[in-house]
């Protein structure tokens, strides 16, 4: 069996992974990087849009290879059709890019590889190396050869349907209500406001939303996610996304040029994301907001936290889960609270009539919010349904 050694593992080229590659190359760490499928970025399974405001704390600067996009603002559409519209000057660096994203996460991957890190495609986590009872490295089959990477420390970075950090015994489950199912077409030959995204609310995507993120003039990415204990048969998803097109003049005439589904967490984040020789980036600790479905940002801000410390529990040779909690307590000060408030809001949200929606967009439409994010939007909404967020006003 071939075997390698290195002082990290990163298991899964996605974002989180990539920038905790580079970042822990950048300090110094010995880093293999390995990912499962052939190509970094794809298959796509993500409706492709991020803000802006968390570039810069990574350090990436804008590019027009990766970016299909910029984007103006956003548009909230209500089930009775009352639209929303906040645009930069109310969003701020909360409006941000449609990304190409098979070029965005190679861009990152890439950043990964200037810095030092060694990158293995093709390349499965089958198991953890154990050594007297602790974690000493993974087991993998790469291009149908097993092998084994002995590391100083394994990082977690294999997404949605991770195993890595179940193999280490941490809880990971989901509960129904905690999933959303997702369909996304890549559409072109519609009428769009091809720079501004908008968010399509109530019963058209039971305890979801609809999306039409521009790609262009007359091209976008139109999609739904929605919960999964909502589903009542096989093919509801793709029954609501084809009815919602088919109902909206802009979209009807259009044509499908690629077809995304998949599944995303919108849960709280996992319990524990450190233990003795390993981290869980991104959206293995289940980090996507529950409300939006964005995880990118968090995954890479948790990516370059992750890498940083691991840099400095090279430079003391101790790896235990004591040297790693700082990774943990520094993402958690940074946005456990609004994930946690997102997912309390999620839960309330996804039981609300299309008539109380309706009368939501309103009352925000009509609030002359300034400064618009999520959680301005829910202190909108206390004021006139204090009912709905009862159980976390303390966190608005």
């Amino acid at each position: 069996m071939r075997t390698y050694e290195c002082d990290v593992v990163v298991v899964g080229a996605g974002p989180g992974g990539s920038v905790c590659a580079q970042y822990a190359a950048e300090g110094g760490c010995d880093v293999i990087m390995i990912e499962k499928r052939q190509e970094i970025g794809s298959p796509l399974r993500c409706g492709e849009g991020i803000s802006k405001a968390w570039l810069d704390e990574i350090g990436l600067t804008p590019d027009p290879r990766w970016i299909s996009a910029d984007m103006d603002g956003a548009i909230i559409v209500s089930p009775g059709g009352h639209r929303f519209k906040l645009d930069e000057s109310m969003a701020g660096n909360e409006v941000g890019y449609v990304v190409e994203r098979h070029l965005f996460d190679k861009e990152l991957a890439a950043r990964a590889a200037r810095a030092g890190a060694k990158i293995m495609m093709k390349t499965s986590a089958t198991s953890l190396i154990m050594k007297g009872g602790e974690i000493a490295g993974i087991k993998g089959i790469s291009f149908g050869e097993d092998i084994e990477i002995r590391a100083k420390c394994v990082v977690a970075a294999d997404g949605y349907e991770s195993q890595v950090a179940r193999w280490a015994g941490i809880e990971t489950k989901l509960k129904p209500s905690d999933i959303d199912t997702c369909l996304q077409y890549r559409m072109t030959n519609i009428e769009i406001e091809p720079t501004y995204c908008e968010f399509i609310l109530g019963s058209a995507a039971p305890g979801g939303y609809l999306w039409i993120f521009p790609k262009g003039r007359d091209t976008a990415n139109v999609g739904l996610g929605i919960i999964l204990s909502e589903i009542q048969k096989p093919g509801d998803v793709k029954r609501y996304l084809d009815e919602y097109i088919a109902s909206d003049p802009r979209l009807s005439k259009g044509q499908v040029l690629e077809v995304m589904s998949g599944a995303v967490s919108v849960s709280p984040p996992i319990d524990k994301t450190v233990m003795n020789n390993l981290i869980v980036v991104g959206d293995a600790a289940r980090v996507i907001d529950a409300m939006t479905g964005g995880g990118i940002c968090h995954a890479c801000r948790m990516g370059k936290y992750a890498g940083e410390v691991l840099s400095k529990c090279l430079s003391t040779g101790d790896f235990s889960k004591e040297a790693l909690m700082e990774y943990d307590v520094r993402w958690r000060d940074q946005f456990e609270d609004k994930l946690y408030r997102n997912w309390m809001a999620k839960e309330k949200f996804r039981s609300v009539s299309d008539k109380v929606l309706d009368d939501i967009v309103l009352a925000i439409s009509e609030a002359n919010v300034e400064n618009v994010n999520v959680y301005s939007l829910l202190k909108v909404i206390k004021d006139k349904y204090p009912e709905l967020v009862a159980e976390f006003e303390d966190m608005i």
